[in-house]
């Protein structure tokens, strides 16, 4: 009777798959041979799906907000490059710069940043919103007016609801009138719970 090898433990068998997994993305971005990586981050706020490309970081989407993984990376792959992988070694200082500002040992991350998922003024309300300091909030009018039209406040919303990098991007910082809150692209739940991360009171 032949002997069947005995399986390797669950937790073996894993670690063997997880470190073929990065041996294989390693040989891919030696040898240029992807454009998009891609790595997947458990936050306090929910699942999150990092997508970075050699200008930098294009996306970080919540998993649960955009149908899921595959249509995140199905956007990635037509938008971007069809030559996507997943590599979280690749996406390390993301992760780590997400879990200091949730643990509130970061206030501002230090990214390169590709927009080219965003359209030329929706980029605009991107850069005028990063520039917003961590536990403030200003209304989408005052966006609006940095960027030269006062009377824009809802077009700098509607470009803030297609905003590919949130909480890098700190959309959830940009109030309405008097300071009311509305939408946020991964629903107000999230909305109030980066504010009060931030340290503000809210009513």
């Amino acid at each position: 009777m032949t002997q069947l090898p005995t399986p390797a433990p669950p937790n073996v068998a894993e670690g063997a798959a997880t470190a073929a997994s990065t041996r294989f993305a390693d040989t891919a971005l030696a040898h240029d041979a992807v454009d998009v990586t891609y790595a997947t981050l458990d936050t306090p706020v929910g699942r999150l799906v990092a997508v970075r490309t050699r200008a930098g970081l294009a996306m970080l989407s919540y998993e649960d907000h955009r149908g899921g993984l595959d249509a995140i990376l199905d956007v990635a792959a037509a938008r971007l490059s069809p030559r996507v992988l997943e590599a979280p070694a690749a996406l390390d200082d993301v992760r780590r710069q997400l879990e200091q500002y949730f643990a509130g040992d970061r206030t501002t991350f230090a990214l390169d940043l590709d927009l080219r998922l965003a359209s030329p003024y929706t980029q605009r309300v991107m850069r005028a919103t990063i520039a917003v300091p961590f536990g403030t909030t200003v209304t989408y009018a005052t966006i609006a007016t940095a960027l030269g039209n006062p009377k824009a406040s809802r077009a700098a919303g509607r470009a803030l609801g297609a905003n590919p990098i949130p909480i890098v991007v700190p959309c959830h910082r940009i109030v309405g009138s008097s300071g009311r809150l509305t939408g946020y692209t991964g629903g107000m739940h999230r909305k109030v719970a980066l504010l009060e991360l931030e340290g503000l009171v809210l009513g």
